[in-house]
Formats: C-alpha cells, structure tokens, sequence
C-alpha cells in the first residue's frame, strides 16, 4: 500500500498559491498556468484558506460579481481541513468523498508539504488495484 507521502513524492512537489488580498482574477489566472483547480492561500508563511473552482462559480460567477473587483479573502474556504502524511489513501477518499473535497493540503508537524487532489487518489487506488488483480492472476496461473 502506498503511503500519502509517497504519493506527494511521486507526483512532484509543486504547491501552488496566492496571497489572501491577491484578486480572485489573479488567482483564476494561477490556475489556469498551473493547470490545477485549487489554489492554497496563504500569508506570511501561514495557510489561511483554499480557494477552489467551485468558490468561484458560487461566490463570484452566479452573484454576478467581478473576479478583478474582488479579493481572494471574501471568497476563499478559510476552514481548511487537511490531512497528515501518514493518513491512507483510503482514509483520504472517504474524506474527500463525505466531506465533497477535491482537494487536501497535506500537513507534517506544522509544515505544508504538499497538496492532493481527488484525481491522485483515484490514481493511485486504480494503480494499486491492478498491481494486486496481476499478482492474483498469477498466482492463479502458477506463475506461468
């Protein structure tokens, strides 16, 4: 079973992020660069929020709002729950599914190490399946 900190190691360590008093246009940006669907906010070094896709298209797009007039800080989820490295993947699916997360930052002993996202799980779980249905198959076969 892979461990969630093989996980963040296996996929890179890149966390993306914006500032709380960046403007959501700025971070819509961000997104789009990094080709992700969430972005970490923080400030002065302290993980304060996440702003999502879905913070967006509730807050700004179906209030009619301007993404350029309004700061990441009145949109962004400030409750952030997060996961610590030694959690399973399975622990984080059921997490992310109950609690309808896409993503989670991960948190070792107070510092940000990294984030995941539904789809690294899903990759992981389906990786993981078809390692053990090879095995099974083979042990079935005899190892032929």
């Amino acid at each position: 079973m892979i461990s969630l900190r093989q996980l963040l190691q296996s996929k890179g360590g890149g966390i993306w992020s914006v500032t709380s008093t960046s403007t959501v246009f700025d971070a819509l940006r961000t997104m789009a660069e990094k080709n992700v669907g969430a972005l970490l906010v923080i400030d002065e070094g302290r993980l304060v929020g996440i702003l999502s896709e879905r913070d967006y298209a509730r807050k700004i797009a179906l209030k009619g709002k301007s993404s350029k007039d309004t700061l990441v800080k009145e949109i962004m989820t400030e409750k952030v729950v997060y996961v610590r490295p030694e959690e399973s993947i399975e622990e984080c699916m059921a997490l992310m599914t109950e609690k309808h997360f896409r993503h989670l930052p991960v948190i070792d002993n107070g510092t940000l190490i990294g984030v995941i996202s539904i789809g690294d799980v899903v990759r992981t779980v389906i990786s993981e399946q078809k390692f053990i249905i090879a095995q099974l198959e083979n042990y079935i076969s005899g190892g032929r």
